[in-house]
């Protein structure tokens, strides 16, 4: 892995350790620090797919650019140390990507992690459009900046990401265009805009890597339609303006069910206006797909939100994403 961060390094040796969730002989002593103190946790806010997935700029060689949904469900992970390295309670362990993202950071740091217990837990379904990964991985990296103390250091955790997979924003506590790929910050997007939605999740799940080309082939494409949605999503964005950012979400979902369909998005787009929702969203390389609302919807229409849905034969969901 290439160094996550020229910065942050204690200097110490990494020591020798056979697994992330306990410590040989001789702690250092921030680990020693970190054994008397109670349960720490990280938390970490998954997305309801994307406002915008599309490239940056139109081009034979396009970069994937996102502006990712964040959404009021988390993943959250708990550290407990213990007096000795015993046999474990039962409990979720941490994930094969969020192991990973722990030896990574134990081993920049140089540190080894005391005799302890991990816990996870999570509000996201993996594999659907929902950053779950990248939420358990984001989850776990603050649970370790906790357990040691240590500042929370955005650029250790852009380069550990990197190092595992192509992420979402979920790092940030605002939107921001990303490029998911390189891991780099385009543009923070701020916290104005926020919505109520109504969702579906479809059968199903997607591999992203495995569609990437698809992907890029399209976005050559149509490359001077994304660049018109993009633009007009940012100066929405800029406006403090949701209903211009929802109808430039639209047209990037439109564009999307162009390469990776959704069975249910012809009948959320023919029925928007039945319903008084200002947009609809989808999860690009996901199976999500509901309507945008910049004001909450009143429980009748929630009630024939629900009914329409089930007709499609889906259950709906309620969730409220972005800030606002």
């Amino acid at each position: 892995m290439r160094d996550p961060a020229a910065s942050g390094r204690t200097g110490r040796p990494v020591r020798p350790r056979s697994d992330v969730s306990s410590a040989g002989p001789g702690e250092p002593a921030l680990g020693e620090q970190a054994l008397s103190d109670p349960t720490v946790s990280g938390v970490c806010h998954g997305t309801l797919g994307e406002l915008y997935q599309g490239p940056l700029r139109a081009g034979p060689d396009p970069e994937i650019a996102v502006v990712s949904f964040p959404v009021d469900r988390h993943s959250w992970v708990h550290f407990t140390p213990r007096a000795d390295a015993g046999p474990a309670p039962l409990a979720p362990p941490l994930g094969e990507k969020a192991k990973r993202a722990a030896r990574l950071f134990l081993d920049h740091y140089g540190l080894t992690l005391p005799p302890g217990d991990w816990h996870t837990h999570s509000e996201l379904p993996v594999g659907v459009g929902m950053a779950s990964s990248t939420a358990d991985i984001v989850a776990t990296l603050r649970c370790l900046f906790r357990v040691f103390r240590l500042p929370y250091d955005l650029q250790v955790v852009l380069g550990i990401l990197a190092a595992i997979e192509r992420a979402d924003s979920v790092f940030l506590d605002e939107f921001a265009l990303y490029l998911s790929g390189r891991h780099r910050v385009v543009r923070r997007l701020g916290t104005d805009i926020g919505f109520h939605t109504a969702f579906v999740t479809e059968p199903g799940t997607v591999d992203t890597a495995a569609v990437t080309p698809l992907l890029l082939d399209h976005y050559r494409r149509r490359g001077d339609e994304y660049q018109r949605c993009l633009t007009d999503l940012v100066k929405g964005f800029d406006s403090g303006d949701p209903a211009a950012v929802a109808r430039a979400a639209t047209a990037s979902a439109a564009l999307s069910q162009e390469v990776l369909p959704k069975a249910t998005f012809g009948s959320l787009l023919a029925h928007r206006q039945r319903f008084g929702a200002d947009g609809v969203f989808v999860a690009h390389t996901g199976c999500l797909a509901g309507y945008l609302y910049t004001a909450r919807p009143r429980a009748h229409v929630k009630a024939d939100l629900s009914a329409f849905f089930h007709s499609l034969g889906h259950q709906c969901t309620f969730a409220q994403g972005g800030y606002g």
